[in-house]
């Protein structure tokens, strides 16, 4: 497969991964992070990463809103709930 495919269908799963999240605004970050050790906040960095990489100025936060599909303190209003103490002790015990 030539680089130029690769990169198309690279994006293209990129975005049905945003979608999907986008979907499913009930998961939580912390869900993400205690099953795949990786969140929506991680995508936004690693978005604005492969921005620096490739000469392009983007902020922090534009690339986080890219992920989240709006402003990220709008989100987290209308969407993320605190964590549980559950959820926290299931997190801290992934790092052990």
């Amino acid at each position: 497969m030539d680089q130029q495919t690769q990169d198309k269908l690279d994006a293209a799963a990129f975005r049905r991964l945003l979608s999907h999240l986008d979907n499913r605004k009930d998961v939580q970050n912390i869900d993400l992070m205690i099953l795949a050790d990786f969140c929506r906040n991680c995508l936004g960095k690693w978005y604005k990463a492969a921005a620096d990489e490739q000469g392009v100025e983007i902020s922090a936060e534009e690339a986080r809103e890219r992920v989240y599909g709006m402003p990220y303190a709008q989100w987290k209003t209308k969407h993320q709930k605190a964590a549980s103490p559950e959820q926290m002790a299931a997190f801290e015990a992934r790092k052990s």
